[in-house]
């Protein structure tokens, strides 16, 4: 099927052959009719795209400071690298999709094949959309009208920010596609609207809606028209719907304001805002969230979490048919918004030079006939003959692209297969490093007979999951840390371990760090007891971050603390055998990320790893201290490692190294070669108890043996 994205780094706007996804549970599967173009947002971005590195930074000071912070931290080519790779994943273009339903998927149960509905898909053949983002559309409603919904609910969004009242007057800002709407259901809700705008063509529709609409560059006043208009009194409202990096705007909204006023900002603005504007007014500014409650709330529109009612009358998707029933009633009129119809195929009429766009709203057709559904291309011509250490890559996110990949490129991997969900990030990637198909079906990896190593890079809830599909399929298989978010599923895991004959091993890289061989050998062989300390300088995550969900991500303990666990058993040469967690703060729940954990080791080691989330960025990551027969190392981010007390070993530095590279390297070899795990199954499943354990702790408020 075809998408269109915008590559970042080169600034191209590409119609991207990828394949088709797979309908999942809460989702619906659609074929798409017709688009609209969200000139304004997609402007933005495609701009984005076009501009230098320089201007790039510019735009985004926020990300800038972010950047020197981790130079600071991790050094310049690790920055840079990282810099590179999030510019090298395209973005989607689009989000006021129609089209009709192909498939349902688990759960869903307000929608049947044929549907036609409205989403917030891109513009793509097929797109998944999760149930609370689609709506069914009237029979009375075209195709054509129905991509204005998502585009019109932004507008009305900011209109009950606004909550007018019949006779108040409200200006709007700004008469493209959203202002448009926005003045026309303002018009419907009794109110006196007055519309600004540069473009003549725009005023000229808004007064045929019946809008007292102005262009200021015929000479007028815009505060003083307004106060002209009102007897003084100013405006009730203004509801900003204009794109314009000028401080203009919202000073002269506040100015034409009554005291008390309301300002409402859909659109993107300079936002340095005068002090005595708003403080002798008594002005209230509020910046709206696109369409509505629920946006951004993976609950709502990922789990399909509704809202009730009762308690939140209008949801995005509840937006979503209030715009429906508009047109179907004929209250706000769409044709004279549309300025062209292009088909997918000639999308460069439209983003070929849309700086120079005046069009108000396009939209995209698309071919009537049923789409190839296949999902898998083939996009390397180099034939993989059959041989050990071919790849699947079932997972095709950040980590995917950033380490996985650079590292295996450096390695004799040969890489057949890489999926992913939506199928465009798995493409891009395939392309990148010469893989030979790209895919939103796993089972054509598991199914594949060349293949005898997947590599499992998803969100954590799946791992266990793609972990015994992969070993019931006779395949030896790496997943990144967790293995499992509880002990049912390490049971499952365990089982199909033994039955399986084949290798499983776990993405514990630090091990594998120069750093860290070089304290292993600096420690020797001895198993006697040692005092380790290991602190994590944890970066903060928003508590909304699917990381957090203790049924996703399981935490950021179980999830990435199992690391320093694994790190731990690898020095001493032991396997934990009782572990007691506490957290700062009052404990309610299994979840933290400020925490400390202590470690009892079977050789009697005793281990602490403070893991917080609370630290300064410019500090150092990652410190390991060991503590063994007088002597001490102290390892310093992956970076540096001190030795005291040692005869032949002072110090030793690199480059920042956390094992990637050594780890995938050993992995290739033992896959091609042959010869044992390159981690001990037993510690792979002992780390994983001990990061259950911790969680058990925490909630008991004791220790808790793992055997």
């Amino acid at each position: 099927m075809k998408q269109i994205i915008q590559d970042l780094s080169s600034g191209d706007t590409i119609l991207e052959d990828i394949p088709a996804p797979l309908v999942k549970p809460g989702h619906v599967l659609i074929q798409t009719t017709r688009s609209l173009v969200s000139l304004g947002t997609e402007r933005m971005l495609v701009e984005f795209g076009k501009s230098n590195l320089f201007q790039k930074a510019k735009q985004q000071p926020d990300k800038v400071k972010e950047v020197f912070n981790k130079i600071k931290t991790d050094g310049l080519q690790p920055t840079i690298n990282a810099v590179f790779n999030k510019l090298g994943q395209p973005i989607p273009l689009g989000y006021c999709n129609v089209g009709k339903v192909i498939a349902v998927g688990k759960g869903v149960q307000e929608f049947s094949i044929g549907d036609r509905v409205s989403s917030n898909g891109p513009h793509a053949e097929i797109v998944c959309v999760p149930r609370n983002l689609v709506v069914k559309i009237p029979d009375n409603v075209t195709d054509e009208e129905a991509t204005f919904t998502v585009i019109g609910s932004i507008g009305l969004q900011g209109i009950r920010l606004v909550n007018p009242t019949f006779g108040e007057t409200i200006v709007v800002v700004g008469l493209g596609l959203i202002g448009l709407i926005t003045a026309q259901l303002l018009k419907a809700n009794g109110c006196h609207v007055i519309g600004f705008d540069f473009d003549t063509k725009k005023v000229n529709i808004a007064k045929s809606f019946g809008i007292d609409a102005i262009n200021p560059s015929d000479g007028i006043d815009q505060v003083a028209y307004i106060l002209d208009a009102t007897n003084s009194i100013g405006a009730d409202s203004v509801i900003i719907t204009a794109s314009n990096k000028s401080n203009d705007i919202i000073s002269q909204s506040a100015k034409m304001s009554r005291k008390r006023g309301r300002i409402i900002l859909v659109g993107v603005i300079g936002l340095d805002i005068s002090r005595a504007d708003f403080y002798e007014k008594e002005l209230t500014f509020q910046v709206s969230c696109s369409y509505g409650p629920g946006r951004y709330d993976d609950n709502y529109e990922q789990k399909g979490e509704d809202y009730p009612l009762p308690f939140v009358r209008w949801t995005e998707k509840r937006n979503f048919e209030a715009i429906l029933k508009a047109i179907s009633n004929k209250t706000i009129e769409l044709e004279p918004l549309i300025t062209e119809k292009i088909a997918l195929t000639e999308y460069q009429q439209i983003y070929g030079n849309m700086s120079q766009n005046n069009s108000i709203a396009s939209i995209l057709t698309y071919p009537e006939q049923q789409v190839n559904l296949n999902r898998s291309i083939e996009l390397s011509t180099n034939k993989i003959k059959s041989a050990n250490g071919i790849v699947g890559i079932i997972g095709a996110g950040n980590f995917t692209s950033a380490m996985i990949l650079p590292c295996l490129k450096k390695t004799p991997a040969n890489l057949k297969f890489i999926s992913s969900s939506s199928g465009l990030s798995g493409t891009t990637l395939a392309k990148k490093y010469k893989i030979s198909n790209s895919t939103t079906d796993n089972s054509l990896i598991l199914d594949d007979k060349d293949v005898d190593l997947v590599m499992i890079t998803t969100r954590h809830n799946s791992h266990a999951n793609l972990v015994i599909e992969s070993l019931k399929s006779g395949k030896n298989v790496f997943v990144e840390k967790p293995l499992a978010l509880n002990q049912d599923e390490l049971d499952k895991v365990i089982e199909a371990y033994t039955l399986s004959g084949k290798t499983l091993t776990v993405g514990f890289n630090r091990r594998f760090a120069p750093l860290a061989m070089q304290m292993k050998k600096a420690l020797g062989s001895v198993n006697s007891p040692m005092n380790i300390i290991a602190t994590m300088n944890a970066s903060f995550i928003p508590s909304k971050s699917w990381v957090h969900d203790m049924e996703i991500g399981g935490g950021r303990i179980i999830g990435e603390a199992c690391h320093f666990i694994d790190l731990i058993t690898y020095l001493s040469g032991s396997k934990v055998k009782a572990v007691c967690m506490n957290s700062m703060g009052i404990q309610t729940n299994e979840n933290t990320d400020n925490a400390s954990i202590l470690l009892k080791y079977e050789n009697g080691t005793s281990a602490v790893i403070n893991y917080f989330s609370n630290g300064s960025k410019a500090y150092s990551k990652e410190r390991i201290e060991v503590y063994h027969q007088e002597k001490t190392l102290v390892m310093d981010n992956w970076r540096k490692l001190k030795g005291y007390g040692f005869k032949n070993f002072n110090s030793s530095s690199f480059g920042q190294d956390k094992g990637h590279q050594n780890q995938f390297n050993l992995l290739l070899s033992s896959i091609q070669n042959g010869g044992d795990q390159i981690i001990p199954f037993d510690e792979i499943v002992n780390t994983t108890k001990a990061s259950f354990a911790a969680i058990e702790s925490l909630k008991k408020g004791t220790w808790v043996n793992i055997y």
